[in-house]
C-alpha cells in the first residue's frame, strides 16, 4: 500500500497534481484561496482519496478506467457529465464517472472522499449474486436509489478508507480485498446497473407506454425548480428508470433529462422575460431553475430563442 499527500496553495501544482494522480484535467476558476490538500491512499485495484479545497473549481477531465465514486464531506459538488446539473452536498455519495467517459463539474469549497475501483471487480462481485448478469456490468444512473442507500454507500466508503486502510501497519492484502468487493458490492445495490434491469427488459418496455410519459411529464413540470434524477422521476411515474427512458424516447424522441432541461430553459425564459433588469440578474434566474453553470446555461438558452439569456432581460427594460 502507498500513501501519498500533497498540500499546496498553487492552482499550478494542483492542476499538475491532478492530472497526475487521475487523468489530464484543466482547473477553472481564478480563486482568491487557492490551498488544496489531498491524502492518496492506494493499492492494487483500489485507490482512496481524502481532498480539500477551500475554493470553488470547476474542472474538465479525460476518463478514468475506473469506477470512481465522491462522498461529500462539507461543501458542495456539481456533476455537469452530459449536460446534467446534480448538485450534491453533506453525506451525500454519487458516481462521478464511468470508466471510460470523460467528467466536467465544479465543486465549492468541498471536502471530499474519491474511491475508485477497478471495473473487473463489479463484473467479479455481480457473477456471484443471485442473479448472474447476461453481459458487461454496468452503471446506469450516477445518483444513488435513495437516501438509505447513499448513507450505506458513504458508511462502507467510511469504514474501507479508515479502518481498513488505515492504521500503524500494512492491512492485509486479503482483508484489503474482501472490503473492496464488500464496496462494489454496496455499490451495485446503491446504483441503477445493468445486473438488476437485466431481466426486466420486457417489462420495462411493456411499461413505456402513454400514461408512463404523461405521469413523468407531470412530475417534471410541478418540481423543475428542485434537484430531481432520473431515479425521482420513474419513482413518481410508478416505473423503472429504463421504463421511463424507452418511454420518453418512443414518444418524444428525447431522454427524461433532456425534458428537463428543456422545461427548466422554458421556465427561465418566461422569468428574464417578466424580471426587472435593474434588480435581476441572469445568474440569479439561471441558479432558480437549477443551472448552475451560467456559461452552459446561456449556450443552451441561445440554441433554443437564438439570442443571449442578457439580450431578453434586456429586452423588459
Amino acid at each position: 500500500m502507498d500513501t501519498e499527500r500533497f498540500d499546496s496553495s498553487s492552482l499550478a501544482e494542483t492542476e499538475e497534481f491532478l492530472s497526475q494522480a487521475y487523468t489530464p484535467m484543466r482547473i477553472g476558476g481564478r480563486p482568491n484561496d487557492t490551498h488544496a490538500r489531498i491524502v492518496r491512499t492506494a493499492t492494487d485495484g483500489l485507490i482512496v482519496d481524502r481532498l480539500t479545497f477551500g475554493y470553488t473549481m470547476s474542472y474538465d477531465a479525460n476518463p478514468l478506467g475506473m469506477h470512481c465514486l465522491i462522498t461529500v464531506h462539507s461543501g458542495s459538488m456539481v456533476d455537469t457529465t452530459d449536460g446534467r446539473d446534480d448538485i450534491y452536498g453533506p453525506g451525500e455519495s454519487f458516481l462521478i464517472a464511468l470508466p471510460e467517459r470523460p467528467y466536467t463539474g465544479v465543486l465549492h469549497s468541498a471536502r471530499y472522499t474519491i474511491t475508485m475501483f477497478d471495473p473487473s471487480v463489479l463484473e467479479r462481485v455481480a457473477a456471484v449474486g443471485a442473479r448472474s448478469p447476461q453481459g458487461p456490468v454496468r452503471f446506469t444512473g450516477q445518483r444513488t436509489h435513495d437516501a438509505g442507500a447513499g448513507r450505506r454507500l458513504g458508511n462502507t466508503v467510511a469504514f474501507l478508507r479508515d479502518n481498513v486502510l488505515t492504521g500503524p501497519s500494512a492491512p492485509d492484502p486479503l482483508v484489503v480485498a474482501t472490503a473492496t468487493d464488500h464496496l462494489a458490492a454496496v455499490a451495485l445495490t446503491a446504483f441503477p446497473n445493468t445486473s438488476q434491469q437485466e431481466p426486466c427488459h420486457r417489462i420495462d418496455s411493456d411499461d413505456a407506454h402513454t400514461q408512463t410519459l404523461r405521469r413523468a411529464r407531470s412530475f417534471i413540470e410541478e418540481n423543475a425548480q428542485r434537484p430531481i434524477s432520473l431515479s425521482d422521476i420513474a419513482a413518481a411515474a410508478f416505473v423503472t428508470p429504463r421504463a421511463v427512458q424507452y418511454a420518453f424516447r418512443r414518444h418524444t424522441g428525447m431522454s427524461p433529462l433532456a425534458y428537463l432541461r428543456q422545461v427548466r430553459l422554458t421556465h427561465a425564459h418566461r422569468d428574464l422575460q417578466h424580471a426587472d433588469p435593474h434588480t435581476s440578474s441572469v445568474t440569479v434566474i439561471a441558479t432558480r431553475w437549477g443551472f448552475t453553470h451560467v456559461g452552459r446555461f446561456a449556450a443552451a438558452y441561445r440554441r433554443l430563442y437564438g439570442v443571449t439569456p442578457a439580450a431578453t432581460l434586456r429586452a423588459g427594460d
